[in-house]
Parts: structure tokens; C-alpha cells; sequence
């Protein structure tokens, strides 16, 4: 009897131990690996800036020489449209937009965000003279099963488009998934996003955008509820609640 104690004592020990190596591997691993993620993590979204400023094939493997020559970001209240201070690198909008305190639940919620960071920021794409020629904004907003993140490029009118490009989703592979498509994004480019009164004047034609409408972009065929989830995700983007103060400001002058 005495032996069998032991015996089960010395197993849950050693078990004990291994778990207790294992948990200190693993958390070791994850501490020195964290650098890399985050490097990795902002070259990533350096890599969909550029691509959505129409830069990418031109800085072939120097991504990041590219982006710090020809990008600038900047932090901006949402509310106020103004700029603010903060870390724009280390900005973590899903982190900010999770925290009560720092994050506002939207009054119309048409991109189905539940809460939106009170913080934003707006990348300045530049050309070789130093002028702005784009302007990079991020998005969110709902698809059909999850939140779908990404990123819209405006011409320094901030009304003609350049590009809409996701960078991650959930969406189902033929369908939603179309988002990703290089013939879908290469209906975006000349597109406006806002009428001559200034509202916000694009939308998702299911069956086809007519010739000549500067405002209609093709559906995705088969995946209506993910079209209407891009709509809706830039019409709520380039409304008062998202972008709207900044882009009012900005054509005035105001940030200048």
C-alpha cells in the first residue's frame, strides 16, 4: 500500500514538474517572440498602406524605407476631427474600441461596431516633392460572420477614390471572400465617395453599377450581406460619427 502511495506521488510530481517547465518555456518564448510579432505586426500594415496608396510594386522589398519617405501618420480625436497626441505605431484600435474609457458606443451603428475608439490614425501618403497625393484612412465593419478590417485611399480631395482594400476577414472563400479579388478593388479607382452636397454618396449596386454612376460599385455576386457590410462600413466611415469631423477640417484648412 505504502508503495503505491508513492508511487503516485512521485507521477503527480513529475507531471507537476513538467507542467511547471512547460509554463515557464512557453512564457519565455512568448516575451523574447513579442518583438518580432509586433515588427512583423507593423510591417504588415505598412505593407496595405503602401498598397493602398498605389505604391507597393514601386518599393518592391524596401517597405519600410518606402513608407518612412513617402508616410506620415498622424493621431486624431474623431469627435473633434482635430489632431492629438499619441503613438501611432503602438495604436491598437481594437484594444481602444474594447475599453469603455477610451472608446464611444456609436449613436447609429450601421457598420455594426458596438463601440468605436475615440482615436484614429490617418496616414499621409506623400509624393516625391513632399506633396500630399493620398490620404489613407482604416475601416472596420461587420461581413456576414465577423468584423472585416481595412483600409480606403482617398486623392488629396478626400473624395475621389483610389482604393478600398481589406486586409482581414472572415468571409466565406468565393463569395465574401470576393473582397480580396483584384477585379472587384479595380472598380474603386475615380470613384467619389460624396455627392455635390456632400453626403456621403457611395453604395454597393447589387446586379451592377450603371455606366457612368461615379458613386455605384458592383456587388460581390452571391455574397449580398458582405456588399451591404462594405457600404455600410464606409458610409458610417465618412459619416459624422467616423471620419467626418477630420475630412471637414482638413478641406478647410483648418489642420493645416
Amino acid at each position: 500500500m505504502s508503495s503505491n502511495k508513492e508511487t503516485f506521488g512521485k507521477t503527480i510530481g513529475f507531471v507537476f514538474v513538467v507542467c511547471l517547465v512547460c509554463a515557464a518555456l512557453v512564457s519565455i518564448s512568448a516575451v523574447s517572440l513579442k518583438p518580432l510579432q509586433t515588427a512583423n505586426k507593423l510591417l504588415d500594415k505598412q505593407t496595405k498602406i503602401l498598397e493602398t496608396a498605389g505604391l507597393l510594386e514601386a518599393a518592391g522589398k524596401d517597405i519600410v524605407g518606402t513608407y518612412n519617405q513617402r508616410v506620415e501618420a498622424k493621431m486624431i480625436d474623431l469627435a473633434s476631427g482635430k489632431y492629438v497626441e499619441g503613438d501611432v505605431n503602438m495604436f491598437e484600435e481594437r484594444a481602444d474600441a474594447r475599453d469603455p474609457a477610451k472608446s464611444t458606443k456609436p449613436e447609429n451603428d450601421i457598420a455594426g461596431l458596438n463601440r468605436r475608439a475615440d482615436n484614429a490614425v490617418v496616414y499621409f501618403v506623400k509624393d516625391e516633392q513632399g506633396k500630399v497625393e493620398t490620404i489613407v484612412l482604416p475601416i472596420v465593419g461587420a461581413g456576414l460572420w465577423n468584423l472585416m478590417y481595412g483600409f480606403v485611399g482617398l486623392e488629396a480631395d478626400l473624395n475621389t477614390v483610389k482604393s478600398v482594400i481589406y486586409s482581414e476577414h472572415s468571409e466565406t472563400p468565393g463569395l465574401g471572400a470576393e473582397v480580396l479579388n483584384p477585379k472587384w478593388k479595380a472598380l474603386w479607382p475615380g470613384k467619389k465617395m460624396f455627392d455635390e452636397q456632400n453626403n456621403v454618396a457611395i453604395k454597393i449596386v447589387k446586379g451592377g453599377a450603371k455606366a457612368g454612376d461615379v458613386h455605384g460599385v458592383d456587388g460581390l455576386s452571391g455574397a449580398t450581406l458582405t456588399s451591404n457590410g462594405v457600404e455600410n462600413t464606409l458610409r458610417f466611415w465618412l459619416g459624422e460619427e467616423g471620419y467626418g469631423p477630420f475630412i471637414t477640417n482638413y478641406r478647410a484648412g483648418g489642420l493645416n
